[in-house]
């Protein structure tokens, strides 16, 4: 009985685990290893194969490389700060101060958008903010403007665009760890005469700290390595590091280079990601749990 029931176990174990597998490797693992083997390889152009470093070479050498990568990382640290900041009281307000009949309404609220693609979210934005847009029209209506003025194609519109795009990816883990933070605590703390800033600086926030790491992280990673909306919504002068990989890859059909800076931004945004798990005093374990 008990070998027949451990039959079963591995039977099922190996159904659910080989699909898993299958995706992971042949989706993931072997297009990465592929990119991989090309990033250290020739171009093949005029006799130039074999194994070389001069495709991570040439992001050291020309300054738009590693200066793109330096403002695309500065501009989603922002991002994801800018995320937290809004993320931190819309968690408070849906697990501590909204009604348990509400609670269910606001989180469809908040997940509606995301149930359509990034690129129809993105093209909303253009809608309303371009000369001949909803917003232009109304404040021409208003008064406020004699004409319509572009309010799209510059940084501040992008650093909009990519906060909205990333924000349930931080709210989701907040109200996680949030949901488990005792009531009574703040209740307390309110009865000692603490502030309100003196209760979110010593009890809210590092009881949410491993949520807001996690949540932080994806932010991040999504930030940095998106490119219809920083494409879209900022326009030429808005140059983020994907559109460097872009053009490699696309517009100049050099894999080897696009395929050494696809390793470059896995790599320093790791490195990125590491620098800020020390500074937060946070290990991985516990962000993952």
């Amino acid at each position: 009985m008990m070998k027949s029931n451990k039959k079963a176990f591995n039977a099922g174990f190996v159904l659910f685990f080989l699909p898993v597998f299958l995706w992971l490797f042949l989706l993931v693992v072997l297009p990465h290893l592929e990119l991989l083997r090309l990033s250290f390889s020739g171009s093949g152009r005029a006799g130039d194969t074999g194994f070389t470093l001069k495709n991570y070479a040439a992001f050291f050498k020309e300054p738009i490389y590693w200066l793109t990568f330096v403002r695309t990382a500065m501009y989603s640290i922002l991002v994801t700060i800018l995320v937290i900041a809004i993320a931190l009281p819309v968690a408070f307000y849906i697990t501590k101060l909204a009604r348990v009949k509400t609670v269910g309404f606001l989180m469809i609220m908040l997940m509606v958008p995301f149930w359509v693609s990034e690129l129809i979210r993105v093209y909303g934005w253009i809608i309303l903010l371009r000369e001949s847009g909803v917003l232009n029209k109304l404040f021409v209506s208003i008064g406020l403007f004699k004409e319509p003025i572009e309010l799209l194609y510059n940084d501040a519109t992008m650093i909009m665009g990519l906060v909205y795009t990333s924000m349930l990816f931080m709210i989701v883990p907040v109200i996680g760890v949030m949901e488990d933070l005792d009531d009574s605590l703040i209740e307390a703390a309110y009865d000692l005469g603490a502030s309100r800033i003196a209760i979110w600086r010593t009890i809210i926030i590092p009881h949410c700290m491993p949520g807001i790491v996690s949540g932080g992280i994806i932010v991040f990673m999504l930030v940095l390595g998106s490119y219809l909306t920083p494409n879209l919504m900022g326009g030429k002068n808005s140059l983020w590091f994907t559109e460097q990989i872009y053009n490699q890859i696309i517009l100049y059909f050099n894999w080897n280079q696009g395929a050494a800076f696809g390793f470059l931004l896995l790599v320093l945004s790791s490195l990125i990601i590491w620098v800020l798990l020390k500074l937060t005093r946070q290990s991985l374990k516990e962000v993952v749990k």
